[in-house]
């Protein structure tokens, strides 16, 4: 399936939709508020085939008016069709992540902030990729020259909602293959009819005569927090499909074949470590690719990663590359070719093809990367990594009950989900309490002063802290962590998580110093002090407002009023040629 060697994606002689400029986002003559509701949840759809002349080709974008650039366009054409190894009869859905190449696209996405302060971090939107879900057809048809009809509807977000997705591309592709164009447009109407996604809400989503009910997770959701409830549904005809998550995938069905490594894993994911994942088709690459990441929430995984690549990737050169170490980034891919290309990537995980029988199938071994040289290599997982901590033989054994007991596999992902978070958990709560420490106390911010300062953070501090308050508290399973937290402190994700917290913690050290001021009182203080001393507080006080307000700091509302009383107060204490400057007409 993929194009002839020389003939890369280009736009379908006669195709609607896919030509026009090469910058990114809405066209120019196009009303930023046109298609609001919708870019609130996609940016476009896609639509690829497989031109005979022309390779893969981009059939049709919509809405009419959001431009990609080229190269976005050839990735999508690539991505969006498994590669000839691969084989896929039939329907296969599957998902992609590939970088923006033209910037953000600032004029539909003014709610950004506002959605990503109250989103978890692990779902907030992408500031700079795009998700591709995508749903693949390839069956016979004896009056296409080639003898297959194959074709991909294509779903481009920044949102990682991959449940949400596939279940609308299970509604909307079926029927599109049938009707084409019109079904399509209808849809995108219907969906942009639809209401913002607000973290926190549950939301009616009607689509082809079905009303699809999520709820939107949240920061302050508590972890495994039960689905959502059914709501209004006496007045919803018909009643709605209720989706239990927006994002959750099957995690025990991903994770099958590689239970006995569960945690080595999650180490590798934990480190940020180079990781390949080779699986004999998109769909199953990208499952294990978007499973394997998603395993260190609450924390946000910071790497990169690409549920399923292609050699004909504009970054194939960046990523394949001898010359340097291999970035941080977790790759799916179908293509044994990837077995010479990456065979100097540290691990590499070869998993086989999927059987939901009865038993647990055949767990994959452990083995050197030195046995990584043939294209039909086994499955398995081949690393010289040495895992940290003991391997937890209770979960294996409560996971395989529930497999001879016919446990259903929602319930035996919940089991796995929560031990992975439990592990999170015990791994970040004493670096959370040791990060707590170094703020100063609320005694020692003055209203007057310029607040102190986050003291630093010491690794070996904080080492020392855990012969009392480790993970030993929290979890029962032994091992080398200090040497766990060693590494950590090299990897992407204590960088990103240090970075977030000391982020927030400055806007807390802010918003207590603001409250400060609003309780002191500011009359007596203005007595001995000069009328540059005074217009001083004056502009310090609009500064804070403006920050509180555009940084959404965490202040109370009553003292953000507060505040503006005392400015207009102070203002009024001054002379009228002070006032005239401080509050120009």
């Amino acid at each position: 399936m993929d194009a002839p060697s020389g003939a890369g994606p280009r736009r379908a002689r006669g195709r609607l939709s896919a030509a026009g400029p090469t910058a990114s986002g809405p066209a120019a003559g196009e009303p930023a508020a046109a298609w609001a509701r919708f870019s609130a949840w996609l940016e476009c759809v896609c639509v690829v085939t497989f031109d005979l002349e022309l390779g893969q080709a981009l059939e049709l974008v919509y809405p009419s008016g959001f431009r990609l650039t080229d190269k976005e366009k050839s990735s999508i054409c690539y991505l969006s069709f498994p590669d000839s190894h691969s084989g896929c009869l039939g329907d296969t859905q599957f998902s992609f992540r590939m970088r923006q190449c033209g910037g953000q696209r600032s004029p539909w996405h003014a709610d950004d902030r506002q959605y990503n302060s109250g989103a978890p971090a692990a779902l907030q939107r992408e500031p700079a990729h795009y998700f591709g879900y995508v749903y693949f057809r390839q069956v016979k048809d004896s009056s296409v020259k080639r003898g297959y009809f194959q074709k991909s509807l294509v779903l481009v977000s920044r949102l990682p909602f991959v449940r949400l997705f596939q279940a609308l591309l299970s509604l909307m592709a079926p029927e599109y293959f049938d009707k084409l164009a019109p079904c399509l447009e209808a849809v995108c109407s219907e969906i942009d009819q639809w209401p913002a996604p607000v973290p926190g809400q549950t939301l009616n989503l009607p689509v082809m005569g079905v009303v699809v009910q999520v709820r939107v997770p949240s920061r302050v959701d508590k972890p495994e927090s039960s689905p959502p409830q059914q709501r209004d549904q006496e007045n919803l005809l018909p009643a709605p499909v209720v989706l239990t998550s927006v994002h959750e995938l099957d995690l025990f069905r991903c994770f099958r074949p590689v239970l006995t490594h569960v945690q080595t894993l999650w180490e590798l994911m934990l480190l940020g470590e180079p990781l390949v994942v080779l699986a004999p088709s998109p769909d199953v690459s990208s499952e294990m690719v978007l499973a394997l990441t998603s395993c260190l929430q609450p924390l946000k995984f910071c790497c990169d990663f690409r549920p399923y690549f292609t050699i004909h990737d504009s970054e194939f050169k960046e990523f394949t590359t001898r010359a340097q170490a291999p970035p941080n980034v977790v790759l799916g891919v179908t293509n044994p070719f990837f077995i010479k290309t990456l065979q100097h990537w540290p691990h590499i995980l070869r998993v086989g093809e999927p059987r939901m029988s009865g038993d647990l199938p055949k767990q994959v071994k452990l083995k050197k990367p030195s046995r990584l040289k043939t294209l039909d290599t086994k499955p398995g997982l081949y690393t010289s990594y040495t895992a940290h901590l003991h391997r937890d033989k209770a979960l294996l054994k409560r996971l395989l009950k529930g497999v001879q007991r016919k446990r259903p596999s929602d319930a035996q992902s919940a089991l796995l989900r929560r031990h992975l978070l439990e592990l999170t958990q015990s791994f970040i709560i004493p670096l959370e309490h040791y990060m707590a420490s170094l703020m100063p106390l609320q005694k020692s911010i003055s209203p007057w002063k310029t607040p102190p300062q986050i003291r630093p953070f010491s690794q070996d501090d904080f080492l020392r802290s855990l012969e009392h308050a480790g993970p030993q508290l929290t979890c029962i399973l032994r091992g080398d962590w200090l040497g766990l937290y060693r590494r950590f402190f090299k990897s992407p994700h204590f960088d990103g998580w240090y970075r977030q917290r000391h982020r927030e913690m400055a806007q807390k050290l802010e918003a207590l110093h603001l409250e400060a001021i609003c309780e002191a009182d500011i009359e007596s203080w203005m007595k001995d002090k000069s009328e540059v001393e005074v217009v001083d507080l004056v502009l310090k006080l609009r500064e804070k407002l403006v920050r509180a307000q555009a940084h959404q700091l965490p202040v109370k509302e009553a003292t953000l009023q507060r505040a503006q009383l005392y400015i207009e107060m102070v203002i009024c204490s001054l002379p009228k040629d002070l006032q005239a400057v401080l509050c120009p007409p």
